[in-house]
C-alpha cells in the first residue's frame, strides 16, 4: 500500500472518531415547568405540596400536620435505571432534612417506604439539624454507611451541585465537584456494611440492581434544579 493511500485511511479513521457524536447523552429529568416524569412513591400521581416555580421543583411545607406534609410524601422517576449518572443541584432549608435514593424498588406489598430498598446521598443543613452531628448522617453521606472523604457541602440556603454515578456496582458520590464517597455495591463487604447499619431490618435494602431515582420527603422545605441523567 501507497504511503500516501494508508495516511488518508488513517487520517480518516481519525476523523471519523473524533467527529462520532456521543450517543450517551444527558436526559432532562424535570422540564423546569411540571412535574411530569414524576409520581409519588406507591401511587399513580404526584402530591400537590410538590411545586414547580421559576425552573425550580421544590416540597412546600405549608400545609405540614407534625412532620409529615400534607400532599407531600417521596417522589419517584416513572422510568428504573440500571447504569447511570445522575447530577442536580439541591437548596436544602434551615434546620432542613432530605436525600436522593437511588434503586428504588417500588413494591408497596413488600416494601411500603422508599428508604426500605434504596440507598441514600444526604442532604442536610449540617449546623442546624441534629443528624449533623451524627457520623455518616452528613450532606454528602452515603447515609448511615459512608461518611465524606472531604466535606464540601454549602450551608443551607445556598445551591449544591451533586452527581451519583453508578456503573456495574461502582458506586461515587461527587459534591460540588469534589468525590466524597466510593464504594462498591453487592459484593460480600457491601453486605457486611449494611448488616452493621439500621438498614438491617429491611432484607432488600441495597440488593436491587436497577431501580427509581427517589427525591425524599422527610418534612422540611427543600428545593432541586437542572435535575438530568446519563445513561451508561
Amino acid at each position: 500500500m501507497k504511503l500516501g493511500l494508508l495516511m488518508t485511511l488513517i487520517l480518516s479513521g481519525i476523523m471519523i472518531k473524533v467527529g462520532s457524536p456521543d450517543k450517551k447523552k444527558w436526559t432532562p429529568l424535570f422540564d423546569g415547568k411540571t412535574t411530569k416524569g414524576w409520581h409519588t412513591y406507591g401511587a399513580a400521581g404526584i402530591g400537590e405540596a410538590w411545586k414547580v416555580k421559576d425552573g425550580i421543583l421544590y416540597l412546600d411545607t405549608l400545609g405540614k400536620d407534625g412532620w409529615k406534609i400534607k400532599g407531600g410524601g417521596d417522589i419517584v422517576t416513572d422510568k428504573e435505571y440500571e447504569n447511570f449518572h445522575l447530577s442536580l443541584e439541591w437548596n436544602i432549608s434551615k434546620g432542613g432534612n432530605s436525600g436522593i435514593m437511588i434503586y428504588v424498588h417500588e413494591d408497596m406489598s413488600k416494601y411500603p417506604n422508599s428508604y426500605e430498598t434504596g440507598p441514600e446521598m444526604q442532604i442536610l443543613d449540617n449546623d442546624g439539624h441534629p443528624d449533623g452531628k451524627i457520623h455518616k448522617h452528613r450532606a454528602g453521606d452515603l447515609y448511615d454507611l459512608i461518611p465524606c472523604k472531604v466535606e464540601t457541602a454549602k450551608p443551607f440556603g445556598q445551591w449544591n451541585h451533586a452527581e451519583i454515578i453508578s456503573k456495574d456496582g461502582k458506586l461515587t458520590f461527587i459534591l460540588n465537584k469534589v468525590k466524597v464517597v466510593e464504594t462498591t455495591m453487592w459484593n460480600e463487604s457491601w453486605k457486611e456494611m449494611i448488616a452493621k447499619s439500621k438498614f438491617n431490618q429491611w432484607p432488600g435494602f441495597g440488593t436491587f440492581k436497577r431501580g427509581r431515582i427517589c427525591l425524599q420527603d422527610h418534612g422540611n422545605m427543600v428545593q432541586y434544579r437542572n435535575i438530568k441523567i446519563k445513561e451508561l
